[in-house]
Order: structure tokens, then sequence, then C-alpha cells
């Protein structure tokens, strides 16, 4: 039954002047006598009518709505109403719900040029909640379609000062920068901007070839970097056996023997037997 208190405030013109909600200090006589008028002749007619004139006057919201009540054109003394049930006169009053839960929305895909003159097409989602009902709805004429607009303009000019990489590797900041423009945008609106996030980058067909290649030639050239690393290394370790293996006769006999072994236990028919040069040098005639 009970509503916000009397301390609530709206912007009543452009020039930024507030003014007590419901409370008009230029009401003139001739509105007085009217409203006074009107509400005498709802009274006798909802008294005629009782108890039928209960399904009227007595209204219901939610726990997560709140009710804005305009007597004659004017924002009712004491804000937003509700939860729960509350008086009106059908006659002189008229309502507008207002949903105070989080609502989330998708930004549609923007097509963006970025500061390297590269076209991308990114979207985005928003959540958002109204945390004053008032604001929501004497300050804007459609909050929710305006902030889904202005989320998409914001998307646009935030992501139109980066670059392409910045765009795919600093996310969260860019959806930080997004999400404190709207929100100060959205202040006076009685909005505030809870999360924003930045689904999808969509680039170009022809661009993402263009990266695969690149990533291809890059993965190639370290490919042949580690191979060249390894040849290296394995030509050094066989010079240093080499050395070993020279500097001593019986160990070069003792390599001979366990390569012999080694091809014996393949069950091969074949065995080769290395010669010496020098033995066959000495073989051969002398002209």
């Amino acid at each position: 039954m009970s509503g916000k208190n009397d301390e609530e405030r709206i912007v009543l013109s452009e020039s930024g002047q507030t003014g007590q909600v419901g409370y008009d200090d230029d009401d003139g006589g001739c509105g007085s006598c009217i409203g006074g008028l009107i509400w005498v002749l709802s009274m006798i007619l909802i008294c005629c009518t009782f108890p039928f004139s209960l399904f009227v006057t007595v209204k219901q919201v939610q726990e997560y709505q709140r009710a804005v009540i305009f007597r004659l054109g004017r924002v009712k003394r004491g804000g937003a109403v509700g939860p729960g049930l509350f008086f009106i006169i059908p006659c002189m009053d008229t309502i507008q719900v207002v949903d105070l839960r989080t609502v989330s929305f998708d930004v549609p895909p923007q097509e963006i040029l970025t500061k390297d003159s590269v076209t991308v097409a990114v979207d985005a989602v928003v959540y958002y909640k109204i945390n004053n009902p008032l604001s929501a709805i004497c300050n804007v004429t459609n909050a929710a379609q305006s902030t889904r607009l202005l989320a998409a303009t914001s998307l646009r000019n935030t992501l139109g000062t980066k670059t392409l990489q910045d765009i795919l590797a600093d996310r969260e900041d860019i959806a930080k920068n997004i999400l404190g423009t709207l929100d100060a945008a959205t202040d006076p609106w009685g909005i505030r901007v809870e999360r924003v996030e930045v689904k999808d980058v969509r680039l170009p067909q022809q661009l993402q070839r263009a990266m695969a290649a690149e990533a291809e030639a890059s993965r190639q050239a370290r490919a042949k970097v580690i191979e060249a690393e390894g040849e290296q290394k394995a030509s050094r370790a066989l010079k240093e056996a080499s050395d070993i293996i020279s500097s001593s006769p019986a160990a070069l006999q003792l390599r001979y023997l366990q390569t012999l072994s080694s091809i014996a236990a393949e069950r091969n028919s074949t065995i080769v037997f290395p010669l010496p040069i020098e033995l066959l040098g000495n073989l051969m005639p002398r002209q």
C-alpha cells in the first residue's frame, strides 16, 4: 500500500530545475476548483456503486513492479506506489506500471570501420534495470527503445576509435567503456546499466583468409627454425661422438661389433661387413 517517500524528484524543465513530484506551485484557482468538483462527483459515484466500484478503484501490482499514478495529468504526491494494493479514483487517476526486473537485449550486429580502416561486424548484449520509475515514465517516451538505440550508437562510437587488434584482444576494457557511457547517458531516464558484453566480432571472408595464410606461414617458419635447430644439435652430438671414437681404436671395434649384433637381431639373411678404406687401398694395384 505504501509508495516511495516524498523526497523523490524528477526534472521538470529543460533548464535542469527540479521540483517536488506531484506539486505545482503555479496551480491556479480554476484548476483547483475543477479538480475539487471532479473529486466530489467521483466520490459520489463510487459510493453509489459500492461495492461494485471496488473492482475499478482498487488496483494491485506485483513485488517487482511499481505504479506511477497521474491525477488530472500530474504525478500524484508520494511517487510510485507498490507493491500490493492501492486505491485510485477512476475519473481522475491514470496509472502506468513499471517493471523493476533486470532486462537483457541483443544489440544488432553493427558494421564498424575501425581505426586501421578494417570493416568488422560486432554485436553485444546489454543488461539494465529501472531504478527510478518516475524518471523512466516522465523523462523519456520509451525507456526500453531509447536504451536499445543508445546502446547501438555507443557500440559504434566506441569501437570506431579502436584498431582491429584492440577489438580482438581487449574486449573486457571495451565493454567497461561502453558500460560507463551507457550508464551516464541513461541516468536521467532512471535506468541503471548493469552489464555490457561484446558477443562476437565478424571479419570479412577475404580478411579471414589473409589472416589464416599469415598464421600458416608463421607456423611453417617456426617449424623450419625448430627443424634446423634440431639438425644443428644432432650434428654437434655426432661430431662429439666421432671425436671420442676416433681417439680409441678399441671403442671403434666395440661400436663395430655392436652394429653387427643389432643387424643379426633383426633376422636378416644378408649381413654387410664394412671394410676400412686403408685395407682397400693396399689391395689395389699401384700405378
